[in-house]
């Protein structure tokens, strides 16, 4: 019957209108920084095999006087219908940090819109800004147009999103997280989106979180690490300690390479020149919320690991501490909580006045707010009410939807705030993290 209506509907208009998408034009574009001194990703997704450019030029000069090709790939979803996408991945190189450049992607089959970036400025005496947020979903991200906005007004150089992208990206065939690609794209295609997964990721182990973004480093985004400004930026998979179908090898493997990469961070001559310390994954190792999560129902396994696993999985509070990480940044509970300065459960304030003033303790975020519930029925984007009485640990905590700004101000101070979109836009909360020294000195 709707074939007929169809056949009709284009007996009567012209047939060039009743003809299906182009599946040779870019779309779900997005950039992230590969980890290389002046390079970006540009990333995007076709329906169709096509060519695979970039055309970019420096803001004000000869428009696309510069061209890069690269290569795409062929991914098939894991549901019934086994539908195709082809992700087309360029690497630009030799960009001048700092600098503005325009940028269109695709073919000669068909390109994207016109875009702008501005190319990571590489010193350690940079002050980027940061939007932190994990958990939005496509049916109701109540904050995503303030984000859009802000972004586009270039209050951003970076996006992190901590986990969980659409709710979910493999339903309906993938059709879901193309939507989603498509909604982030006024943001993710001017600043670089920096991702970690989420449990919402799970289906056919990890494969459209691991295809759909371009993080640095050889894990497909699982776990890495890149550095900016005056810090050094960890993010990693905390569903290595759930999904153990897929491998009980995966957490042993990160926790190894965790292991290195922050040997390898407090080196002196590293510690000195990236002196911040600061980790993103979705589960937090404290909580408040009352969902009978791991933060509550249970010890949290990312902080003390499990024994139940042949050989038993390390946690990584312990090893995050001996290391001297400044900021823990999580989402995963559709809340805010800032947390006081916390090791094994007490609190290693500064001092009372003063107690991000040379804390001895790891700092924890909570940002999973950026969720909504405000559809008419069938919500899942829900956010997480709270246990009564906030833990001796909890220093402030919100069930605003909103999302996180942080900025790296110098190497001795950091500045984060919540923004509630509940309350139009209204900063609820804020932190001034300082630090005179860092590593695991810090902490005597």
């Amino acid at each position: 019957m709707a074939a007929l209506y169809v056949l009709l509907f284009c007996g009567m208009m012209s047939v060039a209108l009743c003809l299906p998408p182009i599946g040779s034009q870019p779309e779900q574009v997005h950039i992230s920084y590969p980890g290389v001194k002046g390079s970006m990703v540009i990333t995007w997704t076709t329906l169709n095999e096509t060519d695979t450019m970039v055309e970019y030029s420096l803001w004000g000069g000869k428009l696309f006087s510069l061209s890069t090709k690269g290569n795409s790939t062929v991914f098939i979803d894991g549901g019934l219908e086994k539908r195709k996408i082809y992700i087309h991945q360029v690497t630009l190189s030799d960009l001048k940090p700092g600098s503005a450049y325009v940028y269109h992607c695709g073919s000669g089959e068909g390109w994207s819109d016109v875009f702008s970036f501005t190319a990571l400025n590489e010193s350690t005496s940079f002050s980027p800004k940061f939007a932190l947020f994990g958990d939005m979903g496509n049916e109701n991200p109540q904050s995503l147009a303030r984000l859009q906005k802000e972004t586009q007004m270039g209050m951003y150089d970076v996006i992190l999103h901590i986990g969980d992208f659409a709710y979910d990206m493999h339903e309906d065939d993938g059709r879901i997280g193309d939507e989603f690609m498509k909604q982030i794209e006024s943001i993710a295609a001017y600043v670089p989106y920096m991702t970690c997964p989420g449990n919402h990721e799970w289906a056919y182990n990890f494969s459209h979180y691991r295809r759909r973004f371009s993080m640095p480093g050889q894990t497909e985004g699982l776990w890495y690490s890149w550095d900016i400004g005056s810090a050094h930026i960890v993010s990693f998979s905390t569903e290595v300690y759930f999904y153990l179908e897929y491998g009980l090898d995966l957490l042993f493997r990160q926790y190894e390479w965790l292991k290195r990469d922050l040997e390898e961070a407090n080196r002196p001559e590293n510690r000195a020149a990236r002196p911040w310390i600061i980790t993103m994954a979705h589960r937090p190792m404290y909580c408040s919320n009352d969902d009978h999560d791991d933060c509550t129902k249970f010890e949290s396994y990312v902080r003390l690991g499990r024994n139940d696993t042949d050989p038993p999985a390390p946690g990584l509070e312990d090893l995050f501490y001996r290391h001297g990480v400044d900021l823990e940044l999580w989402a995963h509970e559709h809340t805010y909580e800032r947390l006081w300065p916390v090791y094994d459960y007490k609190v290693f304030n500064g001092s009372t006045e003063q107690p991000y003033v040379n804390p001895r303790a790891p700092v924890h975020i909570i940002t999973g707010s950026a969720v909504s519930v405000t559809c008419l029925k069938g919500c899942r984007e829900k956010h997480d009410g709270f246990i009564p009485k906030p833990r001796d640990w909890s220093a402030f905590r919100s069930a605003d939807y909103g999302y996180t700004r942080m900025q790296l101000l110098n190497s001795t101070h950091i500045y984060l705030e919540q923004v509630s979109d509940d309350q139009s836009g209204r900063v609820i909360d804020s932190l001034l993290l300082i630090k005179d020294v860092h590593g695991p000195d810090a902490w005597l």
